[in-house]
């Protein structure tokens, strides 16, 4: 007795599933990408402001250090007013809310928010958490402008994604 030759169902049937997955996947990265690049906050130290500013209304993360003597706070005790530099430009922030208990002038602060007309209004403080961490692109920003941190030389700690 001779034995039917296999059915090639199995095989194609796995094919067609491989390719319905790839469809999958492409399509959830089509949708995915977009919807990324909406929600990304890029980075730009005093210098990169001067050089090449962000559209306007643009959402961006600000960083470098706090000028020495440029803190001010209001009456209202939540609103604070403070210069960002790299050492070669400033730039002029507003700040209400709750600001971060490490926030010192002299320290690595970076602030997200928008450029305005009045300088840069900032939604959220992120201050430097000791004297030898500075956030990388803090202390990308200041090595572009030639400058080092208040305790000297930086310390950069690279993540994963670089």
């Amino acid at each position: 007795m001779a034995r039917a030759p296999a059915s090639p169902a199995p095989r194609r049937q796995r094919l067609v599933l491989a390719g319905l997955a790839l469809v999958a996947v492409i399509g959830a990265g089509l949708i995915a990408i977009p919807a990324l690049e909406k929600e990304a906050t890029f980075f730009y130290a005093p210098s990169d402001l001067a050089r090449n500013p962000p559209a306007p209304g643009a959402r961006i993360r600000l960083g470098g250090l706090v000028k020495e003597g440029s803190v001010t706070r209001e009456d209202d005790g939540l609103t604070l007013a403070f210069t960002v530099t790299d050492g070669a430009r400033e730039t002029p922030v507003r700040y209400t809310g709750i600001v971060p208990d490490l926030f010192r002038e002299g320290q690595g602060v970076v602030a997200t928010g928008r450029l305005g007309p009045g300088g840069f209004a900032a939604e959220q403080l992120l201050a430097k958490h000791d004297e030898n961490y500075m956030p990388p692109e803090v202390a990308k920003g200041l090595a572009r402008a030639g400058t080092t941190g208040a305790a000297g030389p930086l310390h950069e700690t690279r993540t994963l994604a670089e």
